[in-house]
């Protein structure tokens, strides 16, 4: 299990995550692990990943493949990336189930999120890339103003009415914190470490 949030608005891009997975031992059960599953990919650009722990490396090997195919537009980005998530998530199945059942825990989740100074009517883009339809295969598709998964329904329509009001980013922030840590205390499956970020016409920082 896992917690990522995103939003949008014209102000900018908000990010959040918690740093908890599970995964399983050979021949063993589950046990719990703490992962990274927010990163930064360029100055304007970065990846949450929920789901199962490999979606950590799977997001350490996307971001060594944006720098050497030298991508900065978030809609290059997105256009070469969901081949190659696809690519890595379909390779990651197919090693899995070799020897553990298909089961909803290894499922992988990513949002896309960056800005594009070329396109002044829509700048800030989210996309979520999932497995949609069918495994192993993602789909990807763009995201109005806020997402998140698992589904936290009461937030995300806080967060439109946010994007709606044009909400100052930092109050944004508190409110996802708010959110997320308090999921914390409820459900065993999320747990920090949390991470946070901004994207603005500046870039990517941490929040």
């Amino acid at each position: 299990m896992s917690q990522i949030i995103a939003f949008k608005s014209e102000q900018g891009i908000v990010l959040a995550s918690d740093g908890r997975a599970v995964d399983f031992k050979l021949g063993g059960g589950p046990f719990d692990l703490e992962v990274q599953r927010l990163f930064p990919l360029t100055s304007h650009s970065a990846v949450l990943t929920g789901g199962a722990a490999q979606g950590e490396s799977i997001c350490r090997s996307l971001k060594h493949f944006i720098v050497n195919e030298d991508l900065s537009d978030i809609e290059g980005i997105y256009q070469a990336v969901l081949p190659f998530l696809a690519s890595e998530y379909e390779e990651y199945m197919r090693k899995n189930c070799e020897i553990l059942p298909v089961d909803p825990i290894h499922q992988l989740y990513f949002m896309l999120a960056g800005y594009s100074p070329e396109d002044s009517a829509s700048p800030f883009r989210l996309y979520l890339i999932w497995p949609k339809n069918k495994l192993p295969y993602l789909d990807g598709e763009e995201i109005a103003s806020a997402f998140s998964v698992p589904r936290i329904m009461r937030l995300e329509y806080r967060l439109s009415e946010f994007s709606k009001k044009e909400t100052p980013l930092d109050q944004v922030v508190e409110e996802v914190r708010k959110v997320l840590e308090a999921q914390a205390e409820t459900q065993d499956e999320i747990a920090g470490p949390f991470a946070y970020a901004t994207i603005t016409k500046d870039g990517y920082q941490p929040a």
